[in-house]
C-alpha cells in the first residue's frame, strides 16, 4: 500500500482528456447490454457484469482519479462529497474516505494480498459452473433459455468423473445441493481469506468488484481495465460451461474432453498473469 505522498498535478486538459477517453472506452461496453434492457433481453455472458455485480453503468462510467491527484480547474461537485477544494485546484479527501470505509478498505487489501501470496492451482478446468446445473433438468437450471450440451446424465457423469477443486465462495454457493459434497473444499464467507487463489477465474472476475468498491480511491481506469478482464473471463466462463452457446458465437471449450481441458488451463493460466498484474495495481493504490 502507498504511504501518503504530495498530490500528484493534472492539469485541466489532461484530466478532462482522461474522463472522455474512460467515458468512450465505457461506452462502448454499455451500448449493447443497455439496449437489451430497453428490449427485455437477456444475455447470458455480456449481462453478467452488470446484473451480478452492483456497481450499475452509470457508477461505471463515471470518471474518478483516484487517491492523491490534484485536479486543476475542477468543480469539486462534478467528483462528488468526498471530493475538495484545495490551493490549486480539487482533490480526494482520502482521510475522510478511510474514516468512513476504512474497515472495507482493510478487508479488501488484506484479501488481494492474501490471494497473491499462494500459487495458482489450474486444475479445476470450470466444473464449477457444471456443478451448478448438477442433478438439473433443462426447466431447473439458472439459464434455462439456453439449452445444455449434454443431457443431464452425461452432464453429472462428467462432474462426477472430474471432481469439483472449487476455492471460491461466490461460485460455491451456487452449486446444487446434491454436488457439493463433490467439492474438495467447503469455502465460507468467513473462510474466504484462507482459500481464495490466484488462479481462480471468479476471484480473477471479482478484481473488477474489488476496484469498484474500492473507487473513488483508485484511479476509473484501473476500475476499467478490472472490468475489461473480467469480461474475457467471463467468455471463457461460459464456452467451458454445460450451456450451448453457440448461436450467440461463442464455440465451445470442451471440458470433458483432453483437448478441451488443455485449451481451458492455457487462457486460465493467461488469465491469472493478467490478473496478478491487476491485483498488485490495486494493492499499491490503495492509500496506508
Amino acid at each position: 500500500m502507498t504511504a501518503a505522498l504530495a498530490p500528484a498535478v493534472l492539469d485541466a486538459a489532461d484530466w478532462q482528456a482522461r474522463r472522455r477517453a474512460h467515458e468512450e472506452r465505457v461506452d462502448g461496453w454499455l451500448g449493447g447490454h443497455l439496449e437489451r434492457r430497453r428490449r427485455g433481453e437477456k444475455h447470458p455472458v455480456e449481462d453478467f457484469l452488470f446484473t451480478y455485480y452492483s456497481c450499475r453503468p452509470a457508477q461505471l462510467r463515471r470518471w474518478q482519479p483516484g487517491a492523491g491527484v490534484l485536479l486543476r480547474g475542477a468543480d469539486a461537485a462534478d467528483f462528488g462529497p468526498d471530493h475538495r477544494v484545495v490551493d490549486g485546484g480539487v482533490v480526494l479527501d482520502t482521510g475522510a474516505v478511510l474514516a468512513r470505509r476504512g474497515e472495507s478498505v482493510r478487508w479488501i487489501g488484506s484479501l488481494l494480498a492474501a490471494t497473491a501470496a499462494r500459487p495458482a492451482h489450474l486444475g479445476c478446468f470450470g466444473m464449477h459452473e457444471w456443478a451448478m446445473v448438477y442433478r438439473q433438468n433443462q426447466d431447473e437450471v439458472r439459464h434455462r433459455a439456453w439449452p445444455l450440451r449434454l443431457s443431464p446424465e452425461r452432464t453429472a457423469e462428467v462432474v462426477e468423473e472430474r471432481g469439483v477443486r472449487c476455492s471460491h465462495f461466490d461460485a460455491y454457493r451456487f452449486f446444487t445441493e446434491p454436488a457439493r459434497p463433490l467439492n474438495v473444499l467447503r469455502p465460507t464467507r468467513d473462510t474466504q481469506h484462507e482459500h481464495e487463489q490466484p488462479g481462480c477465474l471468479h476471484a480473477n472476475m471479482d478484481l473488477y468488484k474489488w476496484a469498484y468498491k474500492l473507487s473513488p480511491l483508485v484511479p476509473s481506469e484501473l476500475v476499467g481495465d478490472a472490468f475489461a478482464l473480467a469480461r474475457e473471463i467471463r467468455t471463457l466462463d461460459m464456452r467451458a460451461s454445460p450451456y450451448d452457446l453457440a448461436a450467440l458465437g461463442y464455440p465451445p471449450v470442451r471440458v470433458e474432453t483432453p483437448e478441451g481441458r488443455a485449451t481451458y488451463a492455457t487462457a486460465q493460466r493467461e488469465f491469472a498473469e493478467q490478473a496478478g498484474v491487476l491485483r498488485d495495481r490495486l494493492l499499491a493504490a490503495i492509500p496506508a
